[in-house]
């Protein structure tokens, strides 16, 4: 076995971790994943202004996105495909994707959004009638509430309540795969997750049956600990290629959301999470006992400056709190210089924050009279 296979393969990465950190360069070396930053200018000229998340590198990775700008640019029909595991409340780090999922329904794509009750059903092990609650009421409510809007193209579902191609898809994928691939890709695997992993591939692929549309552009938005999943379906998708017609999807990726205390924001960990629903006053106490990228004293950081590529509160900035890259420019170079000091930079994003919540919180209690009218909650 040649070294960078071996590496690659002692290189798992666990899609279902809860606090995974993860080298997104070993993505670019080991797994053919391809620096998005690259396709900047294109991005430009075939949709115009990108999403900021593309502008300032959170998205820094992608797969064959290149075929998907050449089909939009041809006028052709292009799909997009994410989902939700409804585990835990809607924090800032999901509405990064809700963010790229209503940028792509703006420039017209078709949207498809899993709720993926099955697998936090299976997996987490949740218990069921909470999971379809939160599915409801956390995820489709704070979509709705950010501005997901409800047309013939956008199309959410529960993995256990969808049409019947989808479950057969589910079934056929099994025979084409090995449980030796199965364990090269994740490790030692469960049969709950052998299960999840087949239904995510049928979630990726199944806008491509007639059924379903025939979309034979689709990408798929992701965070970095989800490529295994991208892995798997791209082989299931050549070994389908004959006898459904399915094409390999592709993908992007991009970084974490940071938590507080300097690792992945995760909804296990509420003390270090931002959630959309916490009362302003709650997420402002939670952001100002944030990690920074500041010195040990006030004269060091005068003297030396900021570090913000390690501030947690210049990643809110840069995620979700300033849209203006101008202003995000002032911010990092005041920082950067010692001009701007850690208390007073924790209180303009403390009162950026609170803002944003006030207005999200008045639309997500109107949206949460709506969430029918998105999707049909499984019956059971």
């Amino acid at each position: 076995m040649a070294e960078d296979e071996k590496r690659a393969e002692d290189y798992r990465i666990d899609p279902w971790g809860t606090a995974v950190r993860i080298e997104y360069e070993k993505l670019f070396h080991y797994f053919g994943v391809k620096p998005f930053s690259e396709l900047l200018p294109r991005v430009r000229q075939v949709f115009g202004e990108p999403l900021h998340l593309m502008r300032r590198g959170v998205i820094f990775g992608h797969r064959d996105y290149e075929k998907i700008l050449d089909a939009y640019e041809r006028g052709e029909r292009v799909a997009l495909v994410t989902g939700f595991m409804p585990s835990g409340k809607f924090h800032f780090g999901h509405k990064m994707v809700a963010d790229q999922i209503i940028y792509y329904q703006r420039l017209g794509f078709e949207i498809f959004v899993v709720i993926a009750d099955a697998e936090a059903y299976a997996v987490r092990k949740l218990d069921r009638k909470k999971v379809i609650e939160i599915g409801l009421y956390e995820y489709v409510a704070n979509l709705i509430a950010l501005g997901l809007e409800k047309n013939k193209h956008t199309h959410i579902y529960f993995q256990t309540n969808y049409e019947t191609p989808y479950y057969r898809l589910i079934q056929m994928f099994s025979r084409k795969v090995t449980m030796a691939e199965m364990e090269a890709i994740y490790g030692k695997i469960e049969p709950s997750k052998v299960i999840a992993a087949l239904t995510q591939a049928a979630d990726i692929l199944h806008p491509q049956l007639e059924h379903f549309g025939g979309f034979k552009h689709v990408v798929v938005p992701v965070g970095a600990d989800q490529d295994p999943h991208l892995r798997l379906t791209r082989d299931i998708a050549d070994r389908f290629e004959h006898e459904l017609g399915l094409a390999r999807p592709a993908s992007t990726y991009h970084r974490f959301q940071t938590g507080l205390d300097g690792n992945k924001m995760s909804s296990s960990r509420p003390d270090y999470t931002i959630f959309l629903t916490d009362p302003p006053e709650v997420a402002v106490r939670k952001l100002k006992r944030a990690l920074t990228g500041g010195r040990a004293t006030v004269e060091e950081q005068r003297r030396l400056g900021g570090v913000p590529e390690k501030c947690t509160i210049y990643e809110f900035y840069v995620y979700h709190l300033i849209q203006d890259d101008r202003e995000l420019a002032r911010i990092y170079e005041d920082c950067r210089s010692g001009r701007l000091l850690c208390g007073e930079d924790k209180k303009y994003a403390a009162e950026l924050l609170a803002k944003f919540l006030e207005e999200h919180q008045r639309r997500l209690e109107k949206a949460k009279d709506r969430v029918l009218d998105y999707v049909e909650p499984p019956p059971f």
